[in-house]
């Protein structure tokens, strides 16, 4: 979605409009821990926690920035194109919480089992839009997103150069604490994640300075997802290993691509056939026409064969012209539904040529009524000319006991 900025980013982050990546980087992260509502009791943590993450991810991308600069607005004076990673779907919603990326920096939330919390990196989830055309080709895009990376200055281990990991004092190298509380009901212990180690049972003498002893660091990355042919809007494709880092060298998280197809001017998809529009004139639709149109697939050429007599809205399919089905060889149909248009540019010999057999046909019409109208007379036991039948069986139509154009059996 398109996210009208609503502050400052640069006041979110108390940071000059001049810093550079490595200031806004510290200024992120002192303001996230500060307001992570694990930690702070303010009613509005919440919502400046979210705050300080859309700047962060705004400032933290030099595109980004440098359209935030010139026009207010992160995505440009036009809107975001096809590359544009919703923040939304990366740090919120969907199961891929951006409230949950720093919880190993505070313990956690009451939820956890008991025992050292999992220092596995979060799956993290991005949103990509194909056009139909590249959803039936298949294609290579390049994502960009922030995530939780290993840390450059530590390697991930979240120590300083010589510093070491001990067994928490305060948990015992369970991570876990038994808290007490006295209450008119007598004595409550409740079970939290240790605030000293976060949960992991140990922690750094010389924690390092850049990620604070957690082995990980905000990061902008871009990635390449390989977009099979065939998908569909609401897949999933899985990039192993590029999610939230592990914290302190644990195992990294997936990125989970959910793609969007965007919808065709061209094509209707349903289900794995086409549907499109061929327009042919009156003339066309009375005698049959071929008519050539561009396929799906880039340089395709299609056929479609409209018979004598179409009428509006007919559907002509050829097989095997629609979307390939994902992961085999066959494609589905592409149905052609004609529209009969009155063509407008006839010249004047050529209405004179339709209008000739437009009577003619009028006139056959008028043939095969008189007919009609003596063999009904005959069966009836009259042989007048037809203008005579016609007045003789209006006069009589009345008085008739039956109908007199029924045939006798």
């Amino acid at each position: 979605m398109h996210v009208e900025p609503k502050k400052d980013y640069y006041e979110v982050l108390e940071v000059p409009r001049d810093a550079d990546a490595k200031t806004i980087k510290r200024a992120f992260l002192k303001k996230a821990r500060k307001l992570h509502p694990d930690v702070s009791d303010a009613p509005d943590a919440e919502e400046r926690f979210k705050e300080v993450n859309e700047a962060y991810s705004v400032l933290s991308d030099d595109q980004k920035r440098a359209n935030y600069d010139r026009y207010g607005d992160p995505n440009g004076p036009a809107g975001f194109g096809s590359d544009y990673v919703d923040v939304s779907d990366i740090f919120g919603g969907g199961g891929f919480g951006f409230g949950d990326i720093f919880d190993s920096f505070f313990g956690g939330g009451a939820g956890r089992a008991a025992g050292q919390a999992r220092t596995r990196g979060r799956d993290m989830g991005i949103r990509l839009t194909v056009t139909l055309e590249e959803a039936a080709a298949g294609c290579h895009k390049t994502v960009a997103y922030t995530r939780l990376a290993p840390c450059e200055d530590c390697g991930g281990t979240g120590a300083a150069e010589g510093g070491k990991m001990h067994t928490c004092e305060r948990c015992h190298g369970t991570g876990r604490v038994v808290e007490v509380q006295r209450t008119i009901f007598g004595q409550m212990q409740t079970q939290t994640t240790c605030p000293a180690c976060g949960g992991q049972g140990q922690v750094i003498d010389h924690p390092c300075e850049t990620c604070e002893g957690q082995g990980r660091t905000p990061s902008r990355e871009k990635v390449e997802v390989q977009v099979p042919a065939g998908v569909h809007s609401g897949q999933t494709l899985t990039v192993e290993g590029k999610g939230e880092a592990g914290l302190r060298g644990d195992t990294c998280g997936n990125l989970v691509v959910s793609i969007e197809v965007e919808e065709s001017d061209r094509f209707e998809r349903r289900g794995d056939d086409l549907y499109c529009t061929v327009r042919v004139d009156s003339l066309q639709a009375i005698v049959g026409a071929t008519v050539t149109i561009d396929g799906i697939m880039e340089g395709e050429r299609v056929t479609v064969e409209v018979p004598a007599g179409c009428q509006f809205g007919q559907q002509v399919v050829v097989e095997r012209k629609g979307m390939p089905r994902m992961g085999m060889i066959a494609r589905g149909n592409l149905v052609a539904v004609v529209q009969v248009e009155t063509p407008r540019d006839l010249t004047q010999k050529q209405l004179l040529d339709v209008a000739a057999l437009v009577a003619q046909r009028a006139l056959g019409e008028d043939a095969a009524a008189e007919r009609d109208l003596e063999e009904a007379a005959e069966r009836e036991g009259f042989s007048p000319s037809a203008e005579n039948a016609a007045e003789h069986f209006a006069k009589e139509r009345w008085h008739a006991p039956k109908n007199p154009f029924r045939s006798r059996r």
